[in-house]
């Protein structure tokens, strides 16, 4: 069952920067579109690396434009962010937004591992918020099977990581396409995270009642054995008789922090009559569907190997459930990457984002889409892009679950060995795609040109450098092809 393609990333008509080292939770959710900024960002713009680089590679870029005749036409342009001021040494204008390409980042193993940012990751985004040889800003999103978090601690967290502004518009948890089964459940049990994270989580997409396993053991300590509830978790849980309340759907948000514990109760209830624990089914398939944010059996993490992950989790549940039954399957649903409703999802969140952030009112051309995990990752980017409109290019990393060596699983159109490397490659592509587009339009205008002065025409001089035939059509690069990245074509 894949998420429904009806949840759509919310409009945001305005933009409000809150501080990385004293955002709230709340001030993020409260007041409307909002970007976590380093404190040192918050008042002062990024100087560009090059004082005064960045106006002067524009004007060059002009002078060259203005040379071949197609800025005047509006054949070639770039997008700005934001209204374009004069360019000064002191003070660059705002940058502008490449408007046929993107990217999609994993967070674990590609920008981050063991809560500790991989250097490279902080220069990739840098060279995407417009410290690169061209000046342009790259928009791009995070699409994470991480959870267990909201997404605005998520913004939070990444933002002191990295050193960038992060909005929630930007990104994309495991659990998140799960706040489209809100009007579908009434009581749901939660699974996994620290503490009481998760039923935090549920509550803010909507859930209306949330239960979590410490309610249930604090109701019946011998639910699990050895289980014993710290004094925090027996202040938080809630009282109730659980045997008298129905569990309509079982959500596992987050990885399991007590698998022995979770484990017993998710069987429990999968075994029960009617999603009511303590209860035994006669057929073993009255319980409640049970969901996964996603179906990683190993993660990243700061450890020299991988470790298991909630794919694991997910299998043992259901090994277990078919060996107490004596061989009953149980289906479980699993989000996150690879599944396809969340690419889809990302495809528009990742439109919003360039609308509202970027003044890009059009899907991108390609999408890179940078990952470490050949079986969800490399496997969701290469599915997707066989049935999306536009291209999602898959690249793999190697500072994460991908061991050096080995064969993935599902092969990528490149591995590189960092995201740094991944964001340098994109962009060189895009370059070579946009300067081939422009040299076969002058390659076109050319022959034209030469046919018409075997033929005898007349010409009128389009601009002191090209001659142009008075009765031939104009030819231009149509906006979708609209090369941003930009320099000389080859002479002609």
């Amino acid at each position: 069952m894949a998420p429904s393609s009806s949840l759509m990333p919310p409009a945001r008509p305005g933009i409000r920067r809150l501080s990385s080292m004293t955002a709230t939770e709340r001030e993020i959710k409260e007041g409307g579109p909002v970007v976590v900024v380093p404190e040192r960002m918050l008042h002062h713009r990024r100087a560009h690396t090059h004082n005064g680089g960045f106006a002067a590679s524009m004007e060059t870029a002009r002078k060259e434009l203005d040379a071949l005749n197609l800025e005047d036409d509006g054949a070639l342009s770039l997008t700005s962010s934001s209204p374009q001021t004069p360019g000064s040494p002191v003070t660059p204008p705002e940058a502008p937004s490449a408007d046929a390409f993107a990217f999609a980042f994993d967070i674990d193993g590609v920008l981050v591992r063991g809560g500790r940012p991989i250097p490279e990751a902080i220069e990739a985004m840098k060279v995407l918020n417009g410290e690169n040889e061209w000046g342009i800003k790259v928009p791009y999103i995070f699409l994470t099977n991480g959870g267990g978090k909201t997404e605005a601690e998520r913004c939070i967290d990444l933002s002191l990581q990295l050193d960038i502004e992060v909005s929630p518009a930007q990104f994309i948890c495991g659990h998140t396409p799960m706040r489209e089964m809100v009007e579908k459940y009434g009581t749901v049990l939660v699974i996994g995270g620290e503490g009481e994270k998760c039923r935090q989580v549920a509550e803010g997409y909507g859930f209306r009642d949330v239960v979590t396993p410490g309610d249930i053991i604090k109701d019946n300590a011998a639910t699990t054995p050895f289980r014993k509830l710290t004094a925090e978790e027996q202040r938080n849980s809630r009282d109730r008789n659980y045997g008298e309340t129905k569990i309509e759907a079982i959500f596992v948000f987050a990885d399991s922090r007590d698998w022995a514990g979770d484990i017993q109760i998710m069987l429990d209830l999968a075994m029960s009559k009617g999603g009511y624990i303590g209860t035994l089914s006669e057929t073993f398939d009255e319980g409640p569907p049970i969901y996964f944010s996603h179906n990683d059996i190993v993660w990243s993490a700061a450890h020299d190997n991988v470790r298991l992950g909630m794919g694991a989790l997910r299998k043992m549940v259901e090994m277990l459930f078919k060996d107490l039954t004596k061989g009953k399957e149980l289906e479980t649903i699993a989000f996150g990457k690879p599944q396809i409703g969340t690419f889809e999802f990302a495809t528009r969140l990742l439109q919003q984002w360039r609308k509202d952030e970027h003044r890009i009112n059009a899907p991108p051309e390609t999408v890179y889409f940078v990952g470490d995990t050949p079986e969800s990752d490399i496997k969701g980017t290469n599915m997707f892009n066989e049935k999306a409109k536009n291209e999602w290019y898959s690249i793999l990393v190697r500072t994460g679950v991908y061991q050096e060596g080995t064969v993935p699983a599902y092969e990528p159109k490149v591995t590189v060995d960092t995201v740094l490397d991944a964001v340098h490659h994109g962009m060189k592509l895009e370059f070579a795609k946009k300067m081939r587009r422009a040299s076969e339009s002058f390659s076109l205008d050319n022959l034209v040109m030469k046919n018409k002065s075997l033929n005898g025409d007349n010409y009128e001089l389009n601009s002191d450098k090209i001659p142009y035939p008075s009765n031939a059509p104009a030819i231009k690069l149509s906006e979708t092809s609209t090369p941003d990245l930009i320099e000389s074509p080859p002479a002609v």
